[in-house]
């Protein structure tokens, strides 16, 4: 098997991209690209960092990140699994970049730029629900705001209304497999709802 080394061998395989995918590319959020990104509940969250790469679903209530100015998004870290794979990357490599989803639209836009993280009281204060804050809110600086062709969705039918969970592992199972039956099972499964409710936020 041969490998692809070089971006000229690459750019032969493809030929030259079409005039709107370069055209649509903005430096900041414009009055639609502002329209889409604050409709969306759900983004993926792609980081670099000298251990590896990280992609992290982000996800709220509402609007998922929140406009400072046309070219600054504060991204609020809820309570997780306190990995912190995502905010490790950020301190160290601030390059970042965001898919933005909404249901039922099969249009991607997608954010890139430059990060960071910051405790700021009167910051985090603005994101604060049911009495509680983010511990940390990720500034986001935009380099470059663009849709994503629709094709890979349409493709996988994301939107289509199947539910194709059966037989899908659970995470206890996961769990379970991993600790050699130390941890998980069907137990974790059944408790994991009640613990999520009481720390979503």
């Amino acid at each position: 098997m041969e490998f692809i080394k070089d971006i000229a061998t690459l750019e032969a395989l493809y030929g030259t991209p079409g005039a709107p995918s370069i055209r649509k590319v903005a430096r900041q959020l414009t009055p639609l690209y502002r329209k889409w990104i604050m409709a969306s509940r759900l983004c993926i969250l792609s980081t670099v960092g000298p251990e590896g790469v990280d992609g992290s679903p982000r996800g709220d209530d509402g609007s998922v990140v929140l406009e400072l100015n046309p070219g600054t998004l504060a991204l609020p870290d809820w309570r997780g699994n306190n990995r912190l794979d995502s905010l490790r990357n950020i301190v160290q490599d601030p390059r970042v970049s965001l898919m933005f989803l909404v249901p039922g639209s099969n249009n991607v836009v997608r954010v890139n730029g430059n990060a960071q993280l910051t405790d700021d009281d009167d910051l985090r204060a603005r994101f604060e629900k049911n009495g509680k804050r983010p511990a940390t809110v990720i500034l986001i600086e935009v380099s470059e705001v663009y849709t994503q062709c629709a094709r890979a969705l349409i493709r996988a039918g994301t939107w289509s209304g199947r539910d194709e969970t059966d037989g899908l592992p659970s995470v206890g199972e996961i769990l379970s497999e991993m600790t050699s039956g130390e941890e998980g099972g069907a137990q974790y499964d059944q408790e994991w709802g009640a613990r999520a409710a009481k720390t979503m936020w």
